[in-house]
């Protein structure tokens, strides 16, 4: 079958990786331009672009998709294999194709930009992968396959999305090799996980410790969260401690500790503004608590 793949994450790039090396290799690879990242805004390519590069595929990176619609055609695709592109997919190409998009959650819960995030802030205690054909209305199309894994206590963003990006490499291929039958989502439990924003990353001390510790492992590694005061935090967890108040670090026992509205949140790796992340006992050397 002849397919052609868009898409732009980490996430995306393994799925593209399965994808490639299956029967149904991508005619063409299209993702989004590079951009400028860190401290010095070098350029830098996503990683469907360096995936596509390694594997010597045809590769094209607009800033609009509709730019490249000629080279879509020319590629002749049957079904245009779509993954976390991270922009919207208008007309005339969205009618012109069978568009299959891989969606990291149970649809119609998560729907939107950031699934993975949503749910583990959110306490799930599972999620999954669903494809379905793409539509004009946001993830609401209808389903072809979906598959569910549980979210380990530990799970934190890059875990959970490597295990759900083989999940959909898996189910991506089994349908392009069968007959695909599409089943309308249920409109009764539809949730959206909306993009994170700066004031998302915060952690809120008026919020209860278990949902400040979902919240840095949701945004751990690509994100981050961190205090108020700038601190960001990679790694804690929950310990039963009173007497720390909210917003309020404090060192006890050698554990350093952040307030909350009922427990304390034990900060395990941090990253001071401007400096590099480590462990707590070493933040705190340097730093008075």
């Amino acid at each position: 079958m002849k397919t052609a793949y868009i898409g732009t994450s980490r996430f995306a790039a393994i799925v593209l990786e399965a994808l490639a090396g299956s029967p149904h290799p991508p005619e063409l690879v299209i993702t989004r331009p590079p951009r400028p990242r860190g401290r010095g805004r070098r350029l830098e390519q996503t990683p469907v672009a360096e995936c596509a590069e390694r594997l010597r595929l045809r590769l094209l990176a607009p800033e609009r998709l509709d730019d490249v619609a000629p080279e879509l055609a020319d590629a002749n695709p049957e079904v245009v294999c779509l993954c976390a592109y991270g922009a919207l997919v208008r007309e005339p190409i969205l009618s012109a194709y069978e568009i299959l998009n891989v969606h990291p959650s149970l649809l119609p819960r998560w729907r939107g930009a950031a699934p993975l995030e949503r749910a583990i802030m959110a306490g799930d205690v599972q999620t999954g992968v669903s494809l379905m054909a793409l539509v004009a209305d946001l993830d609401a199309g209808p389903i072809c396959a979906t598959e569910a894994t549980p979210i380990a206590a530990d799970d934190d963003y890059s875990s959970l999305g490597e295990r759900l990006a083989v999940i959909g490499s898996r189910l991506l291929l089994a349908a392009l090799d069968a007959p695909r039958v599409y089943v309308p989502q249920s409109e009764d439990a539809v949730t959206y996980a909306e993009k994170i924003t700066a004031a998302d990353r915060i952690l809120d001390p008026s919020r209860r410790a278990a949902e400040l510790e979902r919240l840095v492992r949701a945004l751990h590694p690509h994100i981050g969260a961190k205090t108020p005061n700038g601190l960001g935090v990679s790694k804690a967890k929950v310990v039963r401690e009173e007497g720390v108040p909210p917003g309020e670090l404090a060192m006890r026992d050698g554990h350093l500790l952040y307030g909350t509205s009922d427990d304390a949140l034990e900060l395990l790796r941090v990253k001071p503004p401007g400096g590099r992340e480590m462990d707590a006992a070493a933040y705190v050397l340097g730093h008075a608590v």
